[in-house]
């Protein structure tokens, strides 16, 4: 059962942290091949990375979760606390995660650096300025930016029509003053005016190329092969047409090495990249989680949101491109999330509803059925809250149990990698059998029938409906020689459905397809079904409000 334990934040600032070169020399890394940013913190050489191509992989672990909902699930820090587990128990384990944006940590929704006892630290920091690669991503993006519009200023010899420049500039912060801009005001010398805006530095294209590049050579190729704009018959203007690929290179070169850290427990972490987890992937990046299977022997990472968004990009795009084969995957649930899928109200979760719990099962139902339709066999984590009665657990294992899966207990929380033991035993005994993964659909299907595949295997949709502009912008990118990309699903995180307050496992529903948008550099086909926000705005009362250094020149506020 959990116990009372202070703030993210005050134990994090009491761990017992160890020099990063002991934490790396745990893998075999020797410090000259560790570019480190203080005692804590460092990078991995690129090279030292080339050199680990001939070894063996380790075995790959994916944690997701159930659609989620205000009451919490927990993924981030279930990932956490299973890597320590899985060294508690005597195994060579690493984890993977993402870097968090300084968006949300001003914001509403923190940091995202586990939680409780099941942390990865040095905290502030990783939720901060961290090694520094969003501010490299921000500024290879604006750089981009630059490029374009002073090419137009100087000529247009490319012919941007100005109407058609889709590459829109980035900041990693919620301001949603600059969702919609004019650039160029102010007279002659500045440019020629045009409409603009600003996206997060998270949902930049250039992100989603650093997390899923192989290499340097890898990544100049697809940041040349990002389209930019279009000229006034349509034609597209990409960014190597601007040389831009080079110079977004160099100031690329030193973020794309991963950087490591350390848990609570002082077992290596990874954590690289944070594409945005709707119109991207939503995934650590490529480099990472290769590089943490040729060190060790079970590699435990995660994908953004649910399992109907994250857990399907990361096996279909992420996977696909990468070449990686899971071997499992752990669904991360709570009875007050299972409760609020079965509809009950979020001032009511302290009471016992064993109803409810079987009602937002279904939810977790689905999402256990659509992993095994891959092919990966997955386990059912559990966090146990206090209010949380054993027969709303029994309902839970009863529940998993006939779908042909185990659902177990977690305290990680309250009592890190001893409250985690019996999960980390249970995804040994599963990556010991066997693992079938196979992507949702072939490469060869057309775009249309991916999009409907994932619509009604996955959302349990009766099929897609989509406007005739939109469905003939299907046919251009097919005829445009991109038909061979996976598809990547732009919708509320919150339901099965388009509609964030259909809890469940609603069936029958149409998924409808507003927009489509190409990221060539990054290879895959957006398909965006509703409203989507690339700049999130801060909330009334924002957690900057609340963030500040006290006496002794620590950080607190963060959570």
């Amino acid at each position: 059962m959990s116990k009372k334990v202070g703030s993210d934040i005050e134990i994090a600032r009491e761990a017992k942290m160890k020099p990063i070169r002991e934490v790396a020399a745990k893998l075999g890394i020797k410090e000259e091949y560790l570019l480190p940013f203080g005692h804590t913190k460092a990078k991995i050489s690129m090279d030292y990375i080339k050199s680990l191509k001939g070894q063996k992989d380790g075995k790959l672990i994916l944690v997701t979760a159930i659609n989620p909902t205000p009451a919490g699930e927990g993924k981030t820090t279930t990932t956490v606390g299973l890597g320590d587990g899985l060294n508690r128990i005597g195994k060579k384990a690493i984890i993977c995660l993402r870097e968090p944006s300084l968006g949300p940590c001003f914001g509403v929704k923190g940091g995202a650096a586990g939680g409780g006892y099941a942390q990865v630290v040095p905290m502030e920091d990783i939720n901060l300025h961290f090694t520094g690669d969003f501010h490299a991503i921000g500024s290879a993006h604006n750089l981009l930016s630059a490029l374009i519009d002073n090419h137009i200023y100087w000529g247009n010899e490319l012919g941007f029509d100005s109407r058609r420049v889709t590459w829109r500039r980035v900041m990693d912060m919620n301001d949603r003053a600059l969702r919609q801009i004019n650039n160029s005001l102010g007279g002659i010398s500045n440019g020629f005016p045009r409409e603009d805006g600003f996206d997060i530095t998270v949902a930049s294209e250039v992100m989603a190329i650093f997390c899923l590049s192989t290499d340097l050579a890898d990544l100049t190729k697809r940041l040349g092969n990002i389209i930019v704009g279009y000229t006034r018959d349509k034609k597209p203007i990409y960014a190597r047409d601007l040389k831009a690929d080079g110079a977004m290179t160099v100031l690329l070169k030193d973020a794309i090495a991963p950087n490591i850290v350390q848990t609570l427990e002082n077992n290596p972490a990874f954590i690289h990249g944070g594409p945005f987890a709707n119109i991207a992937h939503g995934c650590n990046s490529v480099i990472a989680t290769t590089t943490a299977l040729k060190l060790a022997d079970y590699v435990v990472t995660e994908a953004g949101f649910g399992a109907d968004l994250g857990a399907e990009k990361f096996f279909d795009i992420k996977c696909r491109k990468a070449g990686l084969k899971p071997a499992a995957a752990v669904i991360v649930a709570t009875i007050r999330a299972l409760k609020m899928h079965g509809g009950v109200a979020k001032e009511d979760l302290g009471k016992e509803n064993i109803a409810a719990v079987k009602k937002g099962g279904e939810n977790l139902a689905r999402h256990i059925e659509n992993v095994k339709k891959f092919g990966v066999p997955a386990v059912v984590a559990i966090n146990r809250f206090s209010a949380d009665t054993d027969a709303e657990m029994d309902a839970v294992r009863q529940l998993c149990a006939e779908l042909g899966s185990e659902a177990i207990e977690c305290n990680h929380w309250s009592s890190g990698s001893a409250g985690i033991e019996d999960l980390a035993n249970a995804v040994v005994k599963l990556t010991d059998g066997p693992s079938n993964f196979k992507p949702l659909y072939p490469d060869e299907m057309s775009l249309w029938d991916k999009t409907r595949t994932i619509a009604q295997t996955l959302y349990g949709a009766q099929g897609i409906i989509a406007d005739k502009a939109v469905r003939d912008r299907f046919a251009e990118y097919e005829k445009a020689g991109f038909g061979h990309y996976p598809v990547c699903m732009a919708k509320t995180q919150y339901s099965f459905s388009t509609d964030p307050n259909l809890k469940g496992a609603p069936s029958n529903h149409v998924v409808p397809i507003r927009e489509i948008r190409l990221s060539a550099g990054a290879e895959f086909i957006v398909v965006v079904c509703g409203e989507i926000m690339t700049m999130p705005g801060l909330p009334r009362v924002p957690s900057a409000n609340h963030i500040r250094l006290n006496d002794k020149g620590e950080v607190e506020g963060l959570f």
